[in-house]
């Protein structure tokens, strides 16, 4: 396996989420090489329904050789962005990299999701990538290599996607819209703002308790090669790839990977692999 080679040693990543999943795997990945990491979480005390907290996250990322510090607050909040922001100028000196990760879902068609799940889904998905990626903009201006990277899938109109989840779909892709949109403004210098996606389903807490239990995770790949594909594009030069809609197997391919059986989190075989919501071929639900 090859992966590439770059480093974001010293370079400071802002969050949101990151207790657990793929928000997590990304920021270990971005440990070992020695970046700073700002967390930007909800999950101060231990749910029993939930893995991790944003405190055993930054013991995790500093174990792994990073520096890292917790921000309790909610993304939806413009004072808790504010404060996130702040805190990464603080204590790192500036912000390099925004991973906009944080994500509510609930895969109910319409007339089955309530109106609160909506708006949760909205409020943290759209307007949370909207708040933290503008108020990061103008430290990001200062970074030698400043990277956006949303955790959303490619604008895919099959209305099978419609049909199935419409409420969760439009959150979704209001996350990558905004990405986009920030990609095809003018600024002062060159600023990578890209989305990332997985081929497959990811073995999350998501995963399991919403989408398909145990089923479905035995179909499922490990949160790594997100974290890995991710790492990849952030090493690179910002003005080399923009406004792109990335595929976490397309990123590690391009970068010399051929063999992802270690990604696999069950013993399924490759074929067997759930391919992950908005891609061709994949599950309307």
């Amino acid at each position: 396996m090859s992966i590439a080679t770059g480093s974001l040693n010293g370079r400071t990543i802002l969050m949101s989420g990151g207790s657990r999943g793929i928000g997590l795997a990304i920021a270990l990945r971005a440990a070992r090489d020695g970046a700073n990491v700002v967390l930007l979480a909800k999950t101060d005390q231990p749910d029993p329904r939930l893995p991790g907290t944003v405190h055993t996250a930054v013991a995790e990322i500093e174990a792994a050789g990073g520096r890292a510090v917790a921000v309790v607050g909610d993304v939806r909040m413009e004072e808790s962005v504010t404060a996130a922001v702040d805190r990464a100028v603080t204590e790192f000196g500036g912000i390099d990299i925004v991973v906009n990760n944080a994500s509510a879902i609930d895969l109910s068609p319409i007339g089955k999701v309530l109106p609160k799940r909506y708006d949760l889904m909205l409020d943290i998905n759209a307007r949370g990538t909207f708040l933290l990626t503008s108020a990061a903009l103008p430290h990001l201006y200062e970074s030698e290599n400043p990277h956006v990277l949303t955790l959303s899938p490619p604008l895919n109109l099959d209305p099978g996607w419609f049909a199935a989840h419409a409420p969760y779909t439009v959150s979704k892709y209001a996350m990558t819209m905004l990405t986009v949109g920030l990609a095809g403004q003018r600024h002062p210098r060159p600023v990578a703002a890209n989305c990332l996606w997985p081929r497959t389903t990811i073995a999350t807490a998501a995963v399991q308790n919403i989408v398909g239990g145990d089923a479905a995770m035995a179909v499922s790949r490990r949160p790594e090669i997100m974290a890995d594909a991710a790492h990849a594009l952030l090493v690179r030069p910002a003005a080399e790839v923009t406004g792109q809609c990335l595929i976490d197997e397309d990123v590690l391919r391009a970068v010399g990977v051929t063999d992802f059986a270690s990604y696999r989190y069950g013993a399924a075989r490759e074929a067997d692999l759930k391919i992950d919501l908005f891609l061709p071929g994949g599950q309307h639900g």
